[in-house]
């Protein structure tokens, strides 16, 4: 390797590319340095531009690529690249669940320290593209330009429908064609765009809070519904009223089409009031269960409802959870962080009873309408701070429980939490996480009492580093 000085930046030629980093970034060496380097893949060989650098590690882009990895693919997305998103395109779809797995088996080794014997191959997504069942963009009146669109020296509008440029809070990349939710997606986005740039209708600006729409968030389901939600901050009635008309006139086949008026500071909808303007409040969607008497169960999905947003694989990954605990049927089970009691109907049928706990108190009511819809009855429901809720009182009211599922955010579960499940010494807990680091750590923990028998990662998000994990942990004899 040489290393030179062009315009004060330092480039370092011919490193060669041996892992990828947690944040998808490729893994190479400047002598002892290690660099990370944007869009690098093992079997890269590359001169690259140190644009950052700390006293252990620098962080680098390719200014030219040596030597091509045979890992390397062509990229699909005409935004790959700038966009915030989908930054393993470039990576073979095999190479991609092969670094998942063996970023996993690191984590798990190096943080929690256990045996990864037990580890099963990755669970591939059946698609890779067009997987995605809610996407949410937003409107900024500050469009983010690519390096190609300077370069070009056209003028274009500064006004952008899409997702947020990495690291720039304020600018939007104008989005074209996305290639993680159906095309319905795409062919919505981009009609609202231009009906609202016809029609002057101003886009929300980030820094000054102002602007009519701020929001689009689109949500479709197995059953083929379709949900749009347009979150406006300051319009005008007749604005508003324009949008949601030509919505409801130019796509009938939305099942729920709805409005949000947010003018806080952040775009959180969770503390807004959602009003319908045509159909439904919520969409339907299905699970295949193998269950006797349930073959399939249906959830009911509002606008702050969360759903896994692969629905493929979200059968998979609960498949997987249930089958780990080979229920016999007269098991009571604990639901933990059970979101919109997803898991908790899911296994219903299989168990003599679930009880679902979770923070959010809205997700708790869908909990209860969905087993209300499916005609389940022996779950039960509770909201509240998982901390506070699950103490000695609860477990004498409700019992103590054979398996507990705990599917928890990705800070991990609440350390006050772990201490409880060692506590309440289940016979079987399985954890299921999206983020194996906290998962990990939270093992660290829980091996003093608990064997983990069987790990089985899930790919829920193709052209990410992103995975699940479904961890059987098992009391020690």
């Amino acid at each position: 390797m040489r290393r030179t000085s062009v315009r004060q930046k330092t480039v370092v030629e011919n490193v060669a590319i041996f892992d990828i980093a947690e944040e998808g970034k490729g893994v190479g060496r400047d002598g002892e340095l290690v660099v990370f380097v944007e869009k690098a893949i093992p079997g890269d060989v590359a001169d690259v531009e140190i644009y950052r650098k700390k006293k252990n590690f620098a962080e680098a882009k390719i200014i030219a690529l040596k030597t091509a990895s045979d890992l390397r693919t062509e990229p699909f997305c005409q935004h790959f690249g700038d966009c915030g998103g989908c930054k393993w395109q470039h990576l073979t779809y095999e190479a991609q669940l092969h670094y998942k797995q063996k970023a996993l088996t690191d984590a798990l080794e190096r943080i929690a320290k256990i045996d990864v014997s037990s580890l099963l191959p990755i669970l591939p997504s059946p698609e890779t593209r067009f997987y995605r069942n809610k996407l949410e963009f937003t409107f900024s009146d500050r469009r983010w330009l690519t390096n190609a669109e300077i370069s070009s020296g056209e003028t274009f509008a500064t006004d952008a429908l899409g997702f947020h440029v990495p690291l720039y809070f304020d600018r939007i990349l104008d989005i074209q064609k996305c290639h993680l939710q159906s095309d319905f997606s795409n062919d919505i986005r981009n009609a609202v765009r231009n009906f609202a740039i016809k029609n002057s209708i101003s886009f929300y600006n980030l820094r000054n809070h102002e602007g009519a729409l701020r929001n689009l968030i689109v949500r479709s389901s197995s059953t083929q519904e379709l949900m749009v939600i347009v979150v406006f901050a300051y319009a005008e009635p007749n604005q508003v009223d324009s949008l949601m008309e030509f919505l409801k006139a130019g796509f009938p086949q939305i099942t729920s089409l709805l409005y949000i008026l947010n003018q806080k500071k952040n775009d959180t909808i969770f503390d807004q009031e959602v009003l319908t303007y045509h159909g439904r409040d919520f969409i339907y969607e299905e699970m295949h269960t193998d269950f006797t008497g349930i073959k399939t169960v249906r959830f009911q999905i509002g606008p702050k409802s969360f759903y896994q947003t692969n629905s493929q694989q979200a059968t998979r990954l609960y498949e997987v959870a249930r089958d780990f605990a080979g229920f016999k049927g007269d098991e009571l089970v604990y639901d933990l962080y059970t979101g919109a009691g997803t898991i908790a109907n899911f296994i219903a049928g299989k168990v003599k009873q679930v009880v679902g706990i979770e923070y959010v108190e809205s997700a708790i009511e869908d909990a209860k309408v969905n087993s209300q819809i499916n005609n389940i009855t022996n779950t039960k429901f509770f909201a509240g701070d998982m901390r506070e809720v699950l103490d000695a009182s609860f477990m004498g009211q409700n019992g103590r429980p054979d398996v507990i599922i705990t599917d928890p955010p990705r800070a991990g579960m609440h350390p006050d939490v772990v201490q409880r499940l060692m506590e309440i010494s289940a016979e079987k807990i399985i954890y299921v996480s999206c983020n194996v680091a906290t998962q990990a750590r939270d093992l660290l923990v829980l091996k003093e009492k608990y064997e983990v028998t069987k790990i089985q990662p899930v790919d829920m998000f193709p052209h990410t580093q992103h995975v699940e994990n479904v961890l059987l942990l098992q009391l020690k004899k």
